[in-house]
């Protein structure tokens, strides 16, 4: 199975090359095409060291949200998997082979992360339960950390790698999320038709968050207004049904 690859710079050119010269130390696992978007104008230029892999380089006339960036880099994709992955993750080993083989061996899979952990080496909230009002309330009102379900419900976007037949057969990421939801949103369309999510435990990556939502007023409005929306949507309401009946709360 060839793997292409979609990351996207918002100016964090430092950090995107790091991972670029990281991949082109692995030994070959299918990876065939890196598509890397600008998506504000920033000096670095995108190199990537192997003969191998194809580089494609789009720059954006405006900046553009995360489902839209993907979206767009998904039309370069002539493989049989689609990894998005955040320019501020380091790879732990080579996290590609295992995500590879998980595919290769469920036909049924739509959608695989790897384990995210934190730069002090704890595992990082990378999956969660069905995001409810009252979920957000004591994470963010009171300040619990709710329990990690025994399944995933979603995983956040920041490394996932998707069946490429099974993205195009439910539209990709819906463009009507700027930022925030679109992960949780595709999970669960994917859910509803009938393909899998999943962790592939051996492979790992280490994710440097940022968490502008927590800093940047701008951030948390646009974080706000997704939960607003995706709460609003059929996709959520269906797919809650569908967990409920399931026995899967979360």
């Amino acid at each position: 199975m060839r793997t292409t690859l979609s990351i996207v710079s918002h100016g964090q050119g430092l950090l995107a090359q790091r991972l670029l010269d990281q991949i082109a130390a692995l030994d070959d696992a299918g990876l065939a095409r890196i598509v890397v978007t600008r998506n504000l104008p920033e000096a670095w230029t995108p190199r990537f060291d192997r003969d191998d892999v194809a580089l494609d380089i789009v720059d954006n006339p405006a900046p553009r949200g995360f489902a839209a960036n993907h979206n767009a880099a998904f039309a370069h994709c002539d493989t049989e998997l689609f990894w998005v992955m955040n320019p501020d993750i380091r790879l732990v080993g080579n996290p590609l082979r295992a995500l590879v083989a998980a595919f290769a061996a469920d036909r049924q899979l739509g959608l695989a992360s790897p384990v995210v952990l934190e730069p002090d080496g704890r595992r990082a909230d990378f999956f969660r339960a069905l995001p409810t009002p009252l979920d957000l309330f004591r994470r963010w009102g009171l300040g619990l950390r709710t329990a990690v379900p025994a399944a995933p419900c979603w995983m956040a976007g920041m490394a996932m790698a998707v069946r490429a037949s099974a993205f195009a057969r439910v539209g990709g990421f819906d463009e009507g999320y700027f930022m925030y939801c679109e992960d949780f949103d595709l999970c669960a369309r994917l859910r509803l038709a009938g393909l899998g999510i999943g962790v592939v435990e051996p492979a790992e990556v280490i994710h440097d968050a940022r968490r502008d939502s927590h800093r940047s007023p701008r951030r948390l409005a646009n974080h706000v207004f997704s939960l607003l929306r995706m709460w609003t949507t059929p996709v959520f309401w269906r797919y809650g049904r569908q967990l409920a009946r399931s026995g899967q709360h979360g």
